[in-house]
């Protein structure tokens, strides 16, 4: 059974503490967006599909609230104030997209979703007929549609990515792989981006071997993506990030290492792509020693708006990120083997007192370093003038499905 990082049902909002884990698994509950800023902010929520619908999901959680309130009979806000017209909905409600999208502001996601409810709602209130409860219902219905969209696209793109992969290797033989952070259930509503992939490389039978990097100075590899690779049961070792490069250059061949697959937080027109920082040394590394380098991500990661890399405004996170780490204690048990302590984490300081550290969340990998994009509608690729074909993915354009999302809303 694949890891949950979100409990969804009409209402009620539950999220898995990241910052607990591999320890802990503890769920918190988001009752509000409020409370869905500060879980992204402090990255107890994190991964750039998952902060999108657990943003969408605390206002349809604020959305049921009060259309409980107002089918109650109760006072709108129990001061006899009258009840929002359905413009006046419209616009709080866009409100509270605005404030979330400040959490975090590389990820493309969560802007891109933010939109398209905008539009469903924008839609529903400019109806002469609609009110507050239309408009709120129409919001919840499309946040929902999101939730299920997620995961459905999540495992075409691990079905694209693994047939990808396996038309460039030798027939019957089993393929390994790098991966960087973490893309997988934690990281989206289910299943997972590039550990979409790998899941479906492994239920293919075709994968031998997974290599994961810790990814400092958050650890997401080493706590998140190991975690979800032990759940799953499938074959992977740890390796630190600057053991890649002798990775590749002393097992690459004899454990067939064939692609460097990655997540993505934005892929611009171009190509260029921002994902977790030391995602381009891996590009680097893989273009040297002749590896295919792979990025899944569904479509709505792609901002056909910004041109290149060079336009991604990059997040910085605290220095106190690089300088110390949490983590509970570990002692010996009488077999001398390490056990850990839950419940007793502690922070330390792994670096001299009085030192600076720079901590940019995010890098760009130039798409002259990528062979793939790999989405929910298939692999995008390079012509021969080293052009993204996005055509292929893009029917009609980026922005298609805002008024599928507006269908579903009120059907």
């Amino acid at each position: 059974m694949v890891l949950k990082a979100i409990r969804y049902t009409h209402g009620h909002l539950e999220i898995i503490d990241q910052l607990r884990l591999p320890h802990e698994e503890i769920y918190n509950e988001i009752k509000n967006s409020r409370d869905a800023w500060n879980a992204i902010k402090k990255m107890q929520v994190r991964g750039a599909p998952a902060i999108a619908i657990v943003a969408a999901l605390s206002v349809a959680v604020e959305a049921a609230d009060v259309l409980r309130t107002l089918d109650s009979g109760i006072n709108f806000n129990n001061h006899g104030a009258k009840t929002p017209s359905a413009e006046e909905t419209a616009k709080q409600t866009a409100l509270q997209l605005d404030y979330l999208i400040t959490s975090r502001p590389t990820a493309v996601n969560l802007a891109d979703a933010a939109a398209k409810l905008k539009a469903v709602v924008n839609a529903v209130a400019d109806d002469a007929k609609s009110d507050c409860r239309s408009v709120l219902k129409a919001y919840i219905g499309a946040a929902e549609q999101m939730l299920m969209d997620d995961v459905e696209d999540n495992e075409k793109i691990g079905m694209h990515g693994t047939q990808w992969i396996l038309k460039r290797t030798l027939p019957d033989s089993s393929v390994s792989v790098i991966t960087h952070c973490n893309t997988g259930s934690l990281a989206t509503a289910g299943y997972g981006t590039a550990l979409g992939v790998i899941r479906s490389l492994h239920s293919s039978g075709c994968l031998r071997h997974v290599f994961y990097t810790e990814t400092r100075p958050y650890n997401q590899g080493s706590r998140l993506t190991g975690y979800e690779l032990i759940h799953d049961d499938i074959p992977a070792t740890l390796i630190t990030d600057s053991m890649a490069a002798a990775l590749l250059c002393t097992r690459g061949r004899s454990e067939n290492i064939t692609a460097v697959i990655v997540g993505a937080d934005r892929v611009v027109a171009n190509g260029d792509t921002a994902n977790k920082v030391g995602t381009y040394a891996l590009a680097v590394l893989a273009r040297y020693h002749g590896v295919k380098f792979l990025v899944a991500a569904p479509r709505t990661t792609v901002d056909m708006e910004t041109k290149s890399g060079a336009d991604i405004k990059i997040e910085e996170r605290p220095q106190e990120e690089v300088l110390n780490i949490k983590s509970p204690r570990v002692v010996k048990n009488a077999y001398g083997e390490q056990e850990v302590l839950k419940g007793s984490v502690e922070e330390v300081c792994v670096a001299a007192q009085n030192t600076h550290a720079w901590n940019p969340a995010f890098d760009v990998t130039p798409a002259e370093l990528i062979d793939g994009i790999v989405t929910e509608e298939g692999v995008v690729e390079k012509d021969e003038h080293g052009v993204f074909q996005w055509n292929t993915v893009f029917k009609v354009g980026v922005k298609h499905d805002v008024h599928e999302l507006k269908d579903s809303a009120v059907m």
